[in-house]
C-alpha cells in the first residue's frame, strides 16, 4: 500500500490542500463531491498509488482549502483543477469524479479535451434531474439562515459519537455525510456550499445536464460506477449513460449507496486499475471536438 501524503499550494493566491500517493505511472486525479473532502479517497489512493501518481484535491470552498468569495460553478471548479495540476507539472491526466466531482470532471473534459486521457464517473451529478430533497432544499431562499441551526456543533458531536461508540457498525457513507453536514457550521464553508449547490441545483432538481454532450466523449475511455442503493442520485442515471453510450463501461456496486469509494474502496481501486491498464489514453484536442460538433446529427 502506498503512503498517502498531504501538501498545500497557493494557486492564484488561494491555498489549495491536496493529498497525493505514488511516484510513477500515469497521473490519476480523484475529485470529491459537494460538502466533501479529499480524505474520502484515502483508501482508494493507498491502493492506486502502487501503480500511479494519484492526486486528490480539496476543492476550493471545501475541506482545508481556501474558501474565497467567488465563482463556484462547474466551469470555475474545472479551471481550478486544471490550474492546480498545471502548477504541479501535470498536463495530461485520467479523471475520476464522485457526485459533484463527476460533473466537474465532465466539464473539465469538455473545456480541456487535450488534457484528459480517461474519464471515470462515480455516482456522478449532471446526468439527470433527480437528486435528494436535502440538496434541493439547500438552494431555497433563506437556506443560509437555516443551515447554521441544523448543521451546528451537535452534528459534529454526533459524528464523533458514532465513530467512538459504534463506528465500525455504521456505514462509512453515513459517517462521512455527517462530517460534511457538520462542516456547514463554519460560515465560509456554508457560503461556498450554498453557492456551489445553487450553481447546479434548484428546487426542481439538477439544473445542469451533461447528457446532451455525451456523444463528444465517444473517443474517450469512460467508466461509470454507481452504488445500487444510492439515495442521493439514482442508479438509473448510470444505466442511462451506458445505454446511450455503448463504449462506456458500467459497474454497479449493488451493496453500496452514494459513496462506493468509502464502502468498497479496495474493489473500486482494483476496478480503476484494471480499467486504466486495459485502455489506451485518449488523444483529444480542440480540433477533434470541433469536428465532432460539426458532424450532422443522426
Amino acid at each position: 500500500m502506498a503512503e498517502v501524503r498531504v501538501d498545500e499550494l497557493s494557486v492564484h493566491g488561494n491555498l489549495v490542500r491536496y493529498a497525493h500517493a505514488g511516484t510513477r505511472g500515469p497521473v490519476v486525479v480523484l475529485i470529491h463531491g459537494i460538502a466533501s473532502r479529499a480524505a474520502q479517497w484515502e483508501q482508494v489512493m493507498a491502493t492506486l498509488g502502487d501503480h500511479y501518481r494519484v492526486i486528490a484535491p480539496d476543492l476550493l470552498g471545501h475541506g482545508l482549502s481556501a474558501k474565497p468569495r467567488g465563482d463556484y460553478s462547474l466551469g470555475a471548479h474545472a479551471c481550478g483543477v486544471r490550474d492546480l495540476l498545471a502548477s504541479l507539472g501535470h498536463d495530461r491526466v485520467s479523471l475520476v469524479g464522485h457526485s459533484l466531482g463527476g460533473g466537474i470532471a465532465m466539464q473539465f473534459a469538455y473545456q480541456f479535451p487535450e488534457r484528459i486521457e480517461r474519464l471515470a464517473l462515480v455516482s456522478a451529478g449532471g446526468l439527470g434531474p433527480e437528486v435528494s430533497p436535502f440538496l434541493r432544499a439547500a438552494t431555497l431562499p433563506g437556506a443560509e439562515l437555516v443551515l447554521p441551526l441544523i448543521a451546528g456543533s451537535w452534528v459534529r458531536k454526533a459524528g464523533r459519537g458514532l465513530d467512538s461508540v459504534v463506528g465500525r457498525f455504521v456505514p462509512a457513507g453515513l459517517r462521512e455525510a455527517l462530517v460534511g453536514f457538520g462542516s456547514l457550521g463554519d460560515p465560509a464553508t456554508r457560503e461556498a456550499f450554498v453557492h456551489t449547490a445553487r450553481s447546479v441545483i434548484d428546487v426542481r432538481g439538477q439544473r445542469v445536464d451533461g447528457r446532451d454532450r455525451l456523444y463528444l466523449a465517444t473517443d474517450l475511455p469512460l467508466l461509470v460506477v454507481w452504488g445500487g442503493k444510492d439515495a442521493i442520485i439514482p442508479v438509473q442515471h448510470g444505466l442511462t449513460v451506458a445505454e446511450s453510450l455503448p463504449s462506456a463501461r458500467l459497474e454497479v456496486f449493488a451493496q453500496s449507496g452514494h459513496f462506493p469509494h468509502l464502502t468498497e474502496p479496495r474493489r473500486l481501486a482494483t476496478l480503476l486499475h484494471d480499467w486504466i491498464s486495459s485502455t489506451e489514453a485518449a488523444q483529444l484536442d480542440a480540433h477533434s471536438l470541433t469536428q465532432r460538433l460539426r458532424q450532422p446529427v443522426a
